[in-house]
């Protein structure tokens, strides 16, 4: 089958999803609706947003389906009268097996890992946390258990000892959207054997989750080493961001802090937490084996800034230590 005259539903909410919906749509290929999800209040005004999906969409005349769930039978109905050939997921929820198992093609997602690792909502997140040297994306045909289905392709990307979890998020962006390019013309055209990912997995005890990241997640405990601290922070930058609490030695008040950056630096052994600054230029921390030299944070309530801009608005920085 001609790839260009296959009826495509696309399903996808975030900026991520939008690379690989433009592909198709500037290359000509026939997407005939889009789902994505009910618009949401948001910021200090809670005023309604649509998504980065929903707003490409219809800049470009595209239909656009917004289910507040997915087995409604009014938006089970109005999908079926797409009569998609194919459905594409990319960075979407969860799909019920009526959803899935609709178009006589099935339906693939665009996974943000090299599967059979990392399955799950943070596959970015956890390799960057992990300290993964290599990592990708991969497309895989929809089955009953969330990112089990099998293979049909997958892109390696490296990942570079400064870069974060943003640096590969774009990088990958671009590469996803040229894999679900290729995944519509293989199976419209016949040309792929998809793969079991249980034909992958050498060792189950060596598998890697990558589960939902949550606010304790995201906290920086200063007694770890400071290689895995380095790497949680790069892991959650610049969004959600890793955060420690910094606390006055003799009056206990405190803030948060967000950290975006930093790098490896010598000191000698102090407690966990410990502040080291010239209060000018640099901002150590004290691991639980080394020390780390910040290099962008952010204040609650401030904007993100370099360290030397920091330090000029906050004063007697030494007399505090991070929790």
């Amino acid at each position: 089958m001609d790839p260009k005259k296959v009826r495509i539903v696309f399903m996808g909410t975030p900026d991520f999803a939008v690379e690989s919906l433009r592909a198709l749509v500037e290359n000509e290929y026939n997407v005939v609706g889009v789902v994505t999800a009910p618009d949401k209040p948001a910021g200090r005004g809670r005023k309604f947003t649509e998504p980065a999906v929903k707003s490409y969409a219809l800049s470009v005349g595209l239909h656009v389906l917004q289910p507040e769930k997915l087995k409604n039978p009014d938006f089970l109905e109005e999908l079926r009268s797409l009569k998609a050939d194919l459905q594409i997921i990319v960075a979407f929820r969860m799909l019920p097996e009526v959803v899935w198992a609709m178009p006589s093609m099935g339906t693939f997602n665009l996974h943000g890992s090299l599967l059979p690792q990392y399955r799950g909502a943070a596959p970015l997140n956890w390799a960057v946390i992990n300290g993964e040297k290599e990592t990708g994306v991969t497309t895989f045909l929809l089955s009953h258990e969330i990112d089990t289905g099998q293979i049909l392709f997958a892109e390696r990307t490296p990942i570079g000892d400064d870069e974060t979890v943003g640096d590969i998020h774009d990088r990958l962006m671009v590469t996803g959207a040229r894999l679900v390019l290729k995944t519509v013309d293989a199976l419209s055209q016949g040309d792929v054997t998809p793969v079991p990912q249980e034909a992958l997995i050498t060792d189950p005890e060596m598998m890697k989750p990558a589960p939902k990241l949550f606010r304790d997640t995201m906290h920086i405990d200063w007694s770890g080493k400071a290689g895995n601290i380095r790497n949680l922070i790069r892991g959650l930058s610049p969004y959600p961001a890793a955060w420690t609490t910094l606390e006055h030695k003799t009056s206990g008040s405190s803030t948060e802090v967000k950290v975006f950056f930093a790098q490896l630096t010598s000191g000698n052994p102090a407690i966990p937490g410990t502040i080291q600054t010239d209060g000018r230029k640099f901002l150590k921390v004290a691991c639980g084996d080394g020390w780390l030299e910040i290099t962008e944070l952010q204040l609650s309530g401030k904007k993100r800034m370099k360290t030397d801009e920091f330090l000029r608005g906050f004063q007697q920085v030494d007399q505090y230590k991070f929790v």
